[in-house]
């Protein structure tokens, strides 16, 4: 009778625990800090991009984390990798926490790597408490989120989703012509595992907002609803290389005019489609890249995007159309090709719910928002239940060296990360 006693003690303690649980706000901090000195940047930030040897060492330094943590690691055929921790029921599927680990070639510390790192630390803070989940929790790190360089972003979600082949993402090539499949290769990160074959219970991905709405409105935690759609048209255009001194203005054949009409365009599209729509471009080529050469190529990508179906496949058709004419207009060439795209998603209400709840009962003020960039959560939401969490950034900014959270931002996203993930995993009482 006294050990029956003394074993419902130990549960109702862990469930007490449980419910008021912090994950540890310093051990998170100092794993982003480590991380961070892998692929340093510059200024401060990193540069961490896919398949680069600095991408293989900070994989590394992941898995070394997970094992300690009690998982094993599996990885697939496009490289992503999954950490495992057990759940009580063999046949239930798992909760799946995570986001990426590439940065932009001018990357801060936290986009993304929050994400995988406040999962990590999810489930070392299960260990701490002794918690136990019948659903089993698997860490993930999705490889090729950025898309910086191999496009499109979200590669290896959108080969696991479905979206695209693996043939088509191994061909995949960076500026270089180094193609994706040769550069995974290379850095010794093919895995053996079918790119989809996992079966998801639950999708929950940690991120910073990267954007200035919840440090504005003084909210600590985004509830996210939906994330808008987004298409990047890859335009090439071709003038005449001639000399910028000698070559009379009415003679020219000018890729690079061409190119500042349609940056034009694409602001005043988007503009005419407010509220909610944005469009521009943030990757230029020209060739030959001299001073004092006209361009002859000039290869660029517009980016536009919006939570409005249809608003967002009229800008592209509006781009689309009028884009060639004002090329004809200077004798410049045009070719457009679609290199990227997701339709706007709608997160799975339950789950919203489930971390809105989260965050009250832990007392984070809070609001809905719409995610404004593109995530692997985007398409995972083809395969399972999901939705995402966003903490505040400094001033908004992201993509950027300065990229900058505060360490009560970092931890009250992962505390509330911690509770949802615990209410759909299913505490073991």
């Amino acid at each position: 009778m006294s050990v029956g006693i003394y074993c419902l003690n130990l549960v109702d303690m862990v469930m007490v625990l449980a419910s008021n649980s912090r994950i540890n706000s310093q051990r998170l901090w100092d794993s982003l800090e480590e991380m961070a000195l892998i692929g340093p940047g510059v200024r401060g930030g990193c540069n961490r991009q896919t398949l680069t040897d600095a991408d293989g060492d900070g994989r590394h330094l992941f898995k070394r984390w997970c094992e300690a943590a009690g998982m094993t690691v599996g990885v697939d055929k496009m490289g992503t990798m999954f950490a495992t921790r057990p759940g009580t029921d063999p046949d239930a599927l798992p909760v799946y926490v995570g986001s990426h680990l590439d940065t932009q070639p001018t990357g801060g510390k936290y986009d993304g790597v929050l994400g995988v790192l406040g999962a990590l630390e999810v489930v070392r803070s299960m260990n701490d408490m002794g918690i136990k989940t019948k659903h089993p929790i698997v860490v993930t790190n999705w490889a090729n989120e950025e898309g910086a360089r191999f496009a499109p972003a979200m590669l290896a979600s959108g080969v696991f989703a479905g979206i695209h082949t693996l043939d088509y993402a191994y061909s995949r090539k960076d500026l270089e012509g180094k193609t994706y499949g040769d550069e995974l290769k290379r850095i010794g990160w093919v895995g053996d595992e079918e790119v989809g074959a996992r079966k998801m219970h639950a999708y929950y991905e940690l991120h910073i907002e990267q954007g200035p709405i919840l440090e504005a409105e003084d909210k600590t935690i985004g509830v996210v609803t939906h994330c808008q759609g987004l298409w990047w048209l890859e335009f090439t255009l071709t003038g005449k290389e001639a000399h910028t001194g000698s070559t009379p203005m009415n003679m020219r054949v000018n890729a690079g005019l061409a190119m500042s009409r349609i940056f034009e365009l694409v602001q005043t599209v988007a503009m005419d489609n407010q509220p909610g729509c944005v469009g521009g471009v943030g990757q230029v080529k020209f060739s030959p890249n001299s001073r004092n050469v006209l361009p002859g190529t000039v290869v660029f990508t517009v980016d536009i995007r919006s939570p409005d179906l249809t608003k967002l496949n009229a800008m592209r058709a509006r781009i689309e159309a009028e884009a060639p004419k004002i090329c004809d207009g200077l004798g410049v060439k045009c070719a457009v090709e679609a290199v990227g795209h997701f339709d706007p998603v709608t997160f799975t209400p339950e789950l919203v719910t489930t971390v809105r709840n989260a965050a009250e009962k832990l007392g984070y003020s809070h609001m809905n928002v719409i995610s404004g960039a593109g995530h692997d959560a985007c398409w995972a939401a083809k395969v399972a239940p999901t939705t995402m969490i966003m903490c505040p950034c400094v001033d908004g900014l992201s993509h950027n060296e300065d990229e900058k959270i505060t360490i009560d931002w970092a931890a009250a996203g992962a505390d509330v990360l911690l509770h949802a993930v615990l209410e759909t995993a299913e505490i073991v009482e």
